[in-house]
């Protein structure tokens, strides 16, 4: 969608780039490209060489047997997912977070393509060391190198906002430190000040939506990120809310070190996401179990919800015991919000009564009133979402539900979509719908999730049902006590 708009729009802002055109650069660094019709440009002009690539490779299959024909084909998604890859990951800011959900998103998604996307939820292109150090000395008043006792220069991890590093404090504590990249808030207020497209595309995806508040709380949450210092408060609350648990680990902040551009942490080895695939399935379902613990726990108890569930933000250490990073967007919500949600659960899950459902939706504004529909057919169409929970006993998340999530969520041609809302309060939540069910497929986490989900809804309050369950009621008594 992003590269079909600037494509629409390329002749007449080639003519203003032209004229405009601004950029920050250094030696050893990619260019950071920040006016909203620079952007434009750039994508069109990734999107005119894979147009020129896939005319080149389509000719060159007519003459080419079977076997060749695949490999041709191969061979072009690898480049043009790469070529993808290398420009939002030089963009960064907004655009670059779209290369990053759509890496791990849906199955149905060519694997090559999956696999170049990927290197953007944490090996993106870099800035360059001397441009990371001027920021923190600019924001610590102190160059790295005399701030910190050791300082490495090269980053570990290179996302969409900003980088991080590795380094020991004066006082001999080894640390992550994560540095914005200088300019990235033009970049995304580029990316989010053309209000009417993004309307126009919300009302597109969804008639029947209310998009001005949905754009605006979108715009704002994106916004946020952009504030180290809001990510730091809500990283200490998770560090605090969770201090000592068994399975849950969130790194603590050093104030001192941090600003708005810079948030310095307690720096956390293990294995990534990827690196899950050569693990058991049991450890594969014990750290599905505890992200879903984690998530609906922290919404259901905490009322607060990370809402940046990409495969880039954890770390695995074994036996269900995660660490979770990056806290730059998150929401919290009023006990009444979380009430409303719990209604839906409640009416649909555990009552089973279709028009307690449909009115608990409309209710919380998910659904316009629609006296065409049924009650049958709003059930029908939205229990998909809670199919997980639905019946006890184990079920297996896999990449099939989780794109089938995607397609149903954006399917415009059913009835119920056709009158579907995202009430502005919960736009971040469907980041559940859009990320955390494909984060559980590519693990095929499998659980009985009912039961899971029965300990953590509070008005249910269910005794534990797994190991895991156990040792986290057994903290829990510890901290009431």
């Amino acid at each position: 969608m992003v590269v079909g708009a600037a494509l629409a729009a390329a002749g007449a802002a080639l003519a203003a780039w032209r004229r405009t055109h601004r950029s920050s650069s250094a030696p050893g660094g990619p260019t950071l490209v920040r006016g909203r019709t620079s952007r434009n440009v750039m994508v069109a002009r990734t999107a005119a060489r894979i147009g020129r690539g896939y005319a080149a490779d389509s000719a060159r299959q007519i003459f080419a047997d079977a076997s060749r024909r695949q490999e041709l084909q191969a061979q072009r998604q690898l480049r043009t997912a790469t070529e993808v890859a290398e420009t939002l990951g030089s963009m960064k800011g907004a655009l670059m977070k779209l290369g990053q959900l759509a890496s791990y998103l849906d199955a149905g998604m060519p694997q090559p393509v999956r696999d170049a996307l990927s290197t953007l939820q944490q090996d993106a292109p870099s800035m360059a060391p001397e441009l990371a150090a001027a920021v923190i000395e600019e924001d610590l008043g102190m160059a790295p190198d005399a701030l910190f006792e050791t300082w490495d220069p090269v980053p570990i991890a290179a996302a969409s906002i900003g980088q991080v590093h590795r380094a020991i404090t004066l006082d001999g504590v080894a640390v992550a430190v994560k540095v914005q990249y200088p300019g990235v808030d033009q970049a995304i207020g580029a990316d989010l000040d053309n209000t009417a497209a993004l309307l126009a595309l919300a009302s597109m995806v969804f008639p029947g939506l209310d998009a001005k508040p949905l754009v605006k709380e979108l715009q704002a949450r994106l916004t946020d990120e952009l504030d180290y210092r809001l990510e730091a408060e809500s990283q200490r609350r998770f560090a605090e809310a969770f201090a000592g648990h068994p399975f849950i680990h969130i790194p603590a902040v050093r104030t001192d070190l941090s600003s708005g551009r810079v948030l310095t942490s307690e720096l956390v080895t293990g294995a990534r996401y990827d690196d899950l695939a050569d693990w058991s399935q049991g450890e594969r379902d014990l750290a599905g179990e505890t992200i879903f613990r984690f998530v609906f726990g922290c919404l259901y108890r905490l009322h607060g919800f990370n809402g940046d569930p990409h495969p880039g933000n954890y770390l695995f250490h074994g036996g269900g015991r995660v660490t979770f990073l990056d806290f730059g967007l998150v929401k919290w919500f009023e006990p009444a919000d979380v009430a409303m949600l719990a209604r839906m659960v409640d009416t649909i899950v555990l009552q089973r009564d279709p028009h307690a459902f449909r009115q608990a939706v409309e209710a919380a504004g998910f659904l316009k009133p629609a006296p065409s529909l049924t009650d049958d057919q709003v059930v029908r169409y939205l229990s998909h979402y809670y199919q997980l929970v639905l019946e006890p006993g184990a079920t297996t998340c896999t990449p099939e539900y989780a794109s089938e999530t995607i397609r149903r969520f954006f399917d415009a041609s059913d009835e119920v979509v056709k009158h579907a809302n995202v009430p502005a309060t919960f736009v971040i939540l469907q980041r559940i719908n859009l990320g955390l069910y494909a984060v559980l497929a590519g693990l095929r986490a499998t659980a009985d999730w009912r039961r899971i989900a029965e300990e953590i809804w509070p008005w249910v309050a269910a005794p534990p049902s797994t190991e895991l369950g156990r040792s986290d009621a057994a903290w829990r008594a510890r901290a009431r006590d």
